[in-house]
């Protein structure tokens, strides 16, 4: 039998990798994972992307957590938006100098997957209040977690529930297989609109859980989720 996990209580989709994101009512889920979801990045003359950390694929660009992206109902190409929240007119040209790196471009996905790990990130609000219980003089938002669903949980559920549905599938609309946590780096800690810098959460996460937090899945099934839908395991 079914067992019911939480409620969607937010759906978060970001069209450009590493950029404030938009919040949803409903989203197609398709093979990748949700429609437009890092569908674009910044990407430099080396072929690198623009994130928070220095690896094989990605480049640290600084300041891309103070923009925020939209896509709407469109999926030709997003709205860029700057640290005030003004849209961009050409999002190209207003990267080059705001990052101050002539050989970047607003780019569409390709062959290197602008995913750092999985396409799809589930975070609870039991293991969301943990983290404001954890860190009470950070100022803690689901933003900071960069998930695609927050699922609100029962009363009473513990912190890192999510730990207990890998290796399961389940969902609502659309069906996802739960396979691990994402190891979270700097970029919870950075300061984007509304957030000040907070290592502290960080440092909590690391303690406690060994720097992993929420639910990675991939997509089993395409389908339509909404706010308001249960979600339920098998």
């Amino acid at each position: 039998m079914a067992e019911i996990i939480g409620v969607i209580e937010q759906l978060w989709r970001y069209p450009v990798k590493s950029t404030g994101g938009e919040r949803l009512d409903s989203v197609e889920v398709d093979e990748r994972g949700l429609a437009g979801d890092r569908l674009y990045a910044v990407r430099d003359s080396a072929g690198k992307l623009g994130s928070g950390k220095n690896t094989r694929r990605f480049r640290r660009m600084d300041g891309l957590l103070r923009l925020s992206s939209r896509l709407g109902h469109r999926l030709d190409g997003p709205e860029l938006f700057d640290p005030l929240g003004r849209p961009v007119a050409d999002p190209t040209a207003f990267l080059r100098a705001y990052l101050q790196r002539p050989d970047v471009a607003l780019a569409r996905e390709d062959a290197v997957s602008h995913f750092d790990q999985l396409p799809v990130s589930v975070l609870t609000t039991a293991t969301l209040d943990w983290v404001r219980g954890a860190a009470p003089a950070a100022v803690v938002d689901v933003r900071r977690f960069r998930p695609n669903i927050l699922l609100r949980t029962p009363p009473g559920t513990p912190p890192f529930v999510e730990d207990g549905w890998f290796g399961r599938e389940g969902g609502g609309g659309a069906r996802l297989a739960f396979v691990r946590a994402s190891e979270r780096c700097a970029m919870t800690t950075v300061a984007q609109p509304g957030l000040p810098h907070a290592p502290e959460i960080l440092k909590a996460i690391i303690q406690a859980h060994e720097g992993r937090l929420d639910a990675l899945a991939e997509v089993v099934t395409p389908g339509r989720l909404s706010v308001g839908d249960e979600l339920s395991l098998n």
